[in-house]
């Protein structure tokens, strides 16, 4: 029987072994420089073709001799490990993720013995958050080399579509906060919209957070650990002068669940018809009032703790920006020279 591998070599690259497909013609590098080495590649890649009922078995006979754990490990310890090593709110969002009951048909899959249909499978009884993170499941469990192979290349994951996500707008925050009768909730609500932080950042502070002297407002961000920071202005230290001097500006939404927060706000934005919004809505607007107002992105992206451009941009892309024309910049840009020294 002619075999469909077979080994060669470039006469201009010595030592460089290559794979040849004799049935499409394409040649593939062997990453070997022993050409003993090289054969019994080539001679497995025929041998599969042969015999494909012992693939996973000699699969299973390497995996073992290299890791006592490949044989029985399953979905379930990958998820396992995976919550181990989160901390803080980044954790409790992995311990309620993979409680998805479209997991349940992987929890006990031995990862040997996963198929691309398993996969396919349990994202089609999920949601978007099952896509997101079963994505990072499989990636970590390739990372950890418990794969090896990837299960469902890049390209063949179904893509992540998130529902449309908007900023509040100036009058809905301002009839949410005339009709907010808690104090506390009201002056909450308040610094979202200037601040734009993420409402757990938010719930955190305390009065030392903020330098009256220097104007300048520093927080570590709960979920990623950065670094936010912020010159405040006339507005913030009106709202300040309403809340306590030391210690934590927000007493009571401190001790109250992410979820139930969310929900007060979701109950007074249905009480005044206002649809498609959240608390995480305020970040948006801050971003997008920045990009509008000609804020630098740097220093937008600084002031709302985001460690990348691209997700900084994804919160204002929907910003509407009126560019004055080249004539407008010309103008100022001789008036202040004439207005400059002589």
């Amino acid at each position: 029987m002619k075999t469909r591998y077979r080994l060669i070599t470039r006469g201009d690259r010595r030592g460089k072994y290559y794979c040849v497909d004799t049935l499409t013609g394409k040649r593939a590098s062997l990453g070997a420089c022993n050409r003993d080495e090289a054969k019994q590649i080539i001679q497995a890649k025929n041998q599969a073709l042969r015999h494909p009922s012992l693939n996973l078995q000699i699969a299973r006979a390497y995996l073992s001799a290299s890791d006592e754990g490949a044989m029985n490990r399953n979905w379930q310890q990958v998820m396992d490990e995976m919550v181990k090593l989160r901390q803080g709110p980044s954790k409790y969002r992995w311990e309620t993720a993979i409680k998805d009951k479209a997991f349940d048909s992987l929890r006990n899959l031995k990862l040997l013995e996963t198929k691309s249909d398993h996969i396919l499978h349990a994202l089609e009884q999920g949601t978007v958050s099952t896509n997101v993170y079963l994505r990072r499941l499989h990636n970590f469990a390739l990372g950890m080399n418990w794969l090896a192979w990837p299960i469902l290349s890049k390209k063949c994951w179904p893509p992540v579509k998130h529902k449309p996500k908007r900023a509040i707008t100036k009058q809905e925050h301002e009839a949410i906060v005339a009709r907010e009768l808690n104090h506390e909730r009201r002056m909450f609500y308040c610094l979202a919209w200037h601040l734009g932080a993420a409402q757990s950042d938010l719930a955190f502070l305390e009065a030392e957070n903020f330098d009256a002297k220097t104007r300048v407002l520093s927080y570590s961000r709960k979920k990623s650990g950065s670094i936010a920071r912020m010159r405040f202005g006339e507005e913030i230290m009106e709202i300040l002068q309403q809340l306590p001097k030391a210690g934590p500006l927000f007493g009571y939404l401190r001790n109250v669940r992410a979820a139930d927060r969310a929900t007060e706000f979701k109950q007074r934005c249905r009480g005044l018809k206002i649809t498609g919004v959240t608390l995480h809505s305020y970040r948006y607007s801050w971003a997008e009032r920045a990009k509008a107002a000609g804020y630098p992105e740097r220093f937008a992206q600084e002031a709302l703790g985001h460690g990348s451009k691209a997700v900084h941009r994804a919160y204002s892309k929907n910003a509407q920006v009126e560019l004055p024309s080249l004539a407008e910049y010309e103008r100022n840009a001789d008036s202040q020279g004439k207005a400059g020294p002589a």
